[in-house]
């Protein structure tokens, strides 16, 4: 957020669903939580404080709270394992309670380095946040990232509404004549969503993804296709209505389970990880049952492989942070290119096989995400306007 904003006026603002989209992705950074929910408690708590405190006290909290996150003081600043990024509410407890201690000099300097962090930051490359363009079977293009919550068309029987800044919502059965009409959904760099269907199942939508999917499932069969991109499907099951995701030639039909679908065209091949419950990939006239934690493998021609993998590495995306355990810089950095938003090119290609360990939130700046890998002391970043180089 701006120094100049009234944060106040904001948090108001947001729960009244008039925030505009970079308002909203200053209000996620801000409070280091990508989940929806979480974000409205704490902007309630936020304001409840705010009613029964001095404004300077208020204020004062306010700047704690800025200066710890453009700090780093919320995370760990070496190497990290932990797979989940820290909570803020415990250690902003205890910040704050030190800060009642602090004498009216001491106030100064941190109410100063706070406001020249935020001028400094803002230069910085900020993290992606809810975006979507929605293309319906009439040939009309939404902007969801600009919508307003509510109702964005009515297509026959079927409602398509945003319920928040990141959910879509399918809903109703289709139209009377039978016919199927399929949208499709484009979440850019830089972005991330999801979509409810009439049937309740919620897909999490990562960055520079595009689905084909229904308006409405009608008939013996719910089929969605993953042209390009990466999705985490939690199937509401059926078992008179199965439910498919499509990709190419591969076929994935859920048996009551959350599986991801990752479809990159820049990966080796289409990767499906079943989280829970049980699934089954067909390719090439080849099928294969997958067990929860094991993720298989097609490549051009058709070859399914199976092996075991840790799932939170497959839906760290989704959890709010970067996986770095035992994976190659240039992974990481393809996910760094898809949710910064950035071009990355290499000094030495030799760099690309470097290995890593940890975790970081998806949340911090690209100067923050990159200054973790730097810890190692093997490789370094330069970063020119949307440009990372990687040096040794």
């Amino acid at each position: 957020m701006e120094s100049n904003d009234n944060p106040r006026e904001l948090y108001r603002k947001y729960l009244d669903g008039i925030c505009n989209p970079q308002e909203l992705e200053d209000l996620f950074h801000y409070f280091g939580t990508a989940d929806e929910a979480e974000l409205k408690e704490l902007i309630r708590n936020e304001l409840a404080t705010e009613d029964i405190v001095p404004a300077s006290e208020s204020e004062r909290q306010t700047l704690e709270r800025v200066h710890a996150q453009l700090t780093g003081d919320l995370f760990e600043t070496g190497p990290v394992t932990p797979k989940r990024a820290v909570k803020l509410w415990p250690r902003i407890a205890v910040a704050a309670s030190i800060l009642i201690c602090l004498s009216a000099g001491g106030y100064y300097l941190l109410h100063k380095h706070a406001v020249q962090q935020i001028t400094q930051n803002r230069q910085d490359i900020m993290p992606g946040g809810n975006k979507a363009i929605l293309k319906l079977a009439n040939g009309k293009t939404i902007v969801v990232t600009d919508a307003k919550n509510g109702l964005l068309a009515q297509q026959g029987n079927t409602s398509i509404s945003k319920k928040s800044a990141g959910m879509l919502v399918y809903a109703g059965s289709g139209n009377d004549n039978g016919i199927m009409l399929y949208d499709t959904l484009i979440v850019p760099r830089g972005g991330q969503h999801q979509v409810k269907f009439a049937d309740g199942t919620i897909a999490y939508i990562n960055a520079e993804t595009k689905l084909r999917i229904p308006e409405s499932f009608a008939g013996k069969e719910r089929t969605i296709e993953v042209i390009s991109g990466d999705a985490i499907f939690k199937v509401a099951y059926n078992a008179k209505i199965p439910f498919y995701v499509k990709h190419q030639g591969q076929v994935t039909q859920d048996m009551g389970t959350e599986f991801d679908v990752n479809a990159y065209p820049e990966e080796a091949g289409t990767k499906t990880t079943l989280i829970e419950g049980s699934i089954k990939v067909s390719a090439n006239g080849k099928s294969m049952l997958l067990k929860p934690g094991q993720q298989s493998l097609v490549r051009a021609g058709g070859v399914i492989n199976v092996k075991n993998v840790d799932v939170e590495e497959v839906t760290a995306w989704r959890d709010g942070y970067f996986d770095l355990n035992d994976v190659s810089l240039e992974r990481i950095m393809r996910e760094v290119s898809r949710w910064y938003d950035v071009d990355v090119v290499y000094a030495d290609n030799g760099l690309k096989s470097q290995v890593f360990s940890g975790t970081v939130s998806r949340f911090k700046t690209v100067p923050e995400v990159l200054k973790k890998m730097e810890l190692t002391g093997t490789v370094h970043f330069k970063v020119q306007g949307h440009q990372i180089t990687v040096i040794p």
